[in-house]
């Protein structure tokens, strides 16, 4: 059953390589397509316990992947990330993962340096011809990783950038098709603000903005026409920290995200005009088309992704946490709820999160009754001590 799933997968992501994003239908769901889905994915077990939180919520190793501004208000100088995720563990694949690493290190109390790596492997998966002849295995994998850098503007406000490379290396050569096909690189940048309202005393409210993935375009053939936006997003978020005495804390979050990639035009069954459509929406150019996301004609509030979560934090060394995430059904009707827990010991953090089961056949999460985890490495300094 598992190959039959993994051949389907593939085939899948072979669709998008060569067709591109499909012309929405009326009377299905409108997916805004977009090349490198993995970047969107959560990396890290702490915000995958709160629905995907993490704009604005307090600083750790994990920061470069949401919002890199808000390194230079962590409470350590250095500190390292390790998380992973299974993939489609619901289905019965063991091979299919998302690895992700972060580090940051303070240069000062103004400044920091950062890089993060992310790694999504597909598995192993045999390819066949239309007649099911069996052709060869592949096992494409993805990656990204980047540099970045934030500083402190004043008391409160930090601004961080970085720069991404890209590769995806889904299939090679000629697997039948008659189509020779190659890996994709692409390149992309992050701009964050961070505010960080928080009191001496532990309360007050954190917000951020970031713009991820601005970048270019990803082609897996030597056809300049045929390329694939990357998945650039908008991000907002807010959360509220309370203390509710000198042992128990509990902090609130919503963070909303907007794709900045416009929908595929609706099909009207006319071929000619259907492929002009298309070839007038793959034409756009990158800055364009995050302009053009806005005024794509469809409704801009169903674009729209929603986190609220919620952490208790005991003696800031046990953490409960708790979120949901909701994505409108006009745009792929993910709505889940998800769980998680952590540790604080000496310079160690370990977390844990789970997501509830949800939905079913194509929009039933690939993590559903998946745990997974991730660890961070507080490394001291003479500032720590």
């Amino acid at each position: 059953m598992s190959q039959i799933v993994k051949k389907i997968f593939i085939a899948l992501t072979l669709t998008v390589i060569s067709v591109g994003s499909l012309l929405a239908q009326t009377d299905s769901i409108n997916i805004v397509s977009t090349a490198v889905p993995f970047l969107r994915i959560s990396p890290d077990a702490r915000a995958g316990g709160m629905g995907d939180l993490a704009i604005a919520t307090s600083p750790d190793a994990n920061a470069p992947f949401w919002n890199l501004a808000k390194v230079p208000f962590a409470k350590k100088n250095t500190a390292i990330a390790v998380n992973y995720t299974p993939w489609l563990k619901d289905l019965g694949l063991t091979d299919v993962f998302l690895a992700s690493m972060a580090f940051y290190h303070k240069l000062d109390d103004q400044q920091a340096i950062s890089s993060s790596l992310r790694y999504f492997s597909l598995g192993n998966i045999q390819l066949t011809d239309y007649s099911g002849n069996i052709l060869n295995t592949v096992k494409p994998s993805e990656f990204s990783i980047d540099a970045g850098y934030s500083r402190i503007l004043n008391e409160r406000l930090s601004i961080g950038v970085a720069l991404r490379y890209i590769n995806s290396r889904l299939v090679t050569g000629d697997v039948g098709t008659g189509v020779v096909y190659k890996a994709g690189n692409a390149v992309a940048g992050d701009v964050s603000l961070f505010y960080h309202g928080i009191d001496e005393g532990g309360e007050g409210v954190n917000w951020g903005v970031v713009l991820s993935n601005l970048g270019s375009k990803i082609g897996y053939t030597n056809d300049s026409r045929n390329k694939d936006y990357i998945p650039a997003n908008l991000g907002l978020g807010v959360s509220y920290a309370k203390v509710i005495n000198e042992s128990n804390k509990v902090t609130f979050g919503l963070d909303i995200n907007k794709l900045l990639v416009p929908s595929a035009p609706v099909a009207t069954g006319n071929y000619v005009i259907d492929s002009a459509k298309l070839a007038d929406y793959r034409s756009t150019s990158v800055v364009s088309s995050w302009m053009k996301s806005f005024s794509d004609g469809s409704n801009q509030l169903s674009s729209l992704q929603a986190s609220l979560g919620a952490e208790y934090a005991y003696n800031d060394q046990f953490f409960v946490r708790a979120g949901y995430f909701y994505e409108n059904k006009n745009r792929g009707n993910r709505k889940f709820f998800s769980v998680g827990a952590g540790f604080n010991l000496d310079q160690m953090s370990i977390n844990f999160s789970y997501l509830v089961p949800s939905g079913s056949g194509v929009t039933r999460n690939p993590l559903s009754n998946t745990l997974r985890f991730g660890i961070i490495f507080n490394l001291a300094s003479a500032e720590d001590k």
